[in-house]
């Protein structure tokens, strides 16, 4: 059935589902990894497409930016099309000096200034964290392609232009490896509705250097990432059955 964000069909989302940000880069995963991709949303410009890679069914929608928007998208998933297995694929800005340029992080946790798991947690501060069995299963994805990863905690911020100057200090001595906008609010939904999460990331900016891609190569260049969470998620697959 419908929502009010998401025009799909019953059964027309897969039980896996990728999650970028940009709509666009949606329709690209779609058309480069899945074979015959179909669309089924573009309620609100979130582009939604389902296919299978490799004898997989998958779906990709683009969640649009923030832990808001995210989370409409993936309780919606969960709660009205049964999606088991929610995997974020963004952007981020490094804030650790180790890191560079389309560098792929996997996000063992997620910290936030966002106050949703709160909400979620009785006023207490909730550990959000991925699910074990995906985080294993893309780092070993990685290292079959001989792909270095950095896996680690990341930061989901609220603010985008964050008038703190000294938070990217804590982040850092925290030893924080980037910030992003989504996966807290993504694994606060996985784990409030029972279901598995990880967010892969590819850094998009460096936020210490100031060196920055452009946005029509976060759109179509960030294809390593896509491939290490899809063969991870062929790895679980294989696991479960």
């Amino acid at each position: 059935m419908a929502t009010p964000h998401l025009s799909a069909a019953p059964g027309q989302f897969a039980d896996t589902v990728l999650l970028p940000g940009d709509p666009r880069r949606a329709r690209h995963i779609a058309e480069r990894c899945f074979d015959d991709p179909e669309q089924v949303n573009e309620v609100r410009g979130a582009l939604a497409f389902t296919g299978s890679y490799q004898g997989m069914p998958i779906s990709v929608l683009g969640t649009g930016m923030g832990i808001p928007s995210a989370s409409i998208y993936t309780t919606e998933l969960v709660r009205e099309y049964g999606v088991q297995r929610l995997v974020r694929v963004g952007s981020c800005g490094a804030v650790q000096e180790g890191l560079a340029l389309r560098d792929i992080v996997l996000a063992v946790g997620a910290c936030t200034d966002s106050g949703v798991n709160r909400a979620r947690y009785a006023g207490l501060d909730f550990a959000a964290t991925a699910d074990f069995q995906l985080l294993r299963a893309a780092a070993e994805a990685a290292e079959a392609r001989d792909h270095a990863v950095a896996i680690g905690n990341v930061h989901s911020a609220d603010l985008f232009y964050d008038p703190r100057d000294t938070l990217v200090e804590t982040m850092r001595g925290m030893g924080v490896l980037a910030v992003e906008m989504e996966a807290a609010g993504i694994y606060g939904v996985a784990a409030e509705h029972g279901v598995r999460a990880l967010t892969v990331l590819t850094v998009s900016d460096h936020i210490l250097s100031g060196e920055q891609t452009s946005s029509d190569e976060r759109e179509r260049t960030f294809d390593d990432m896509v491939d290490i969470a899809l063969d991870g998620l062929l790895r679980d697959t294989a696991r479960m059955r």
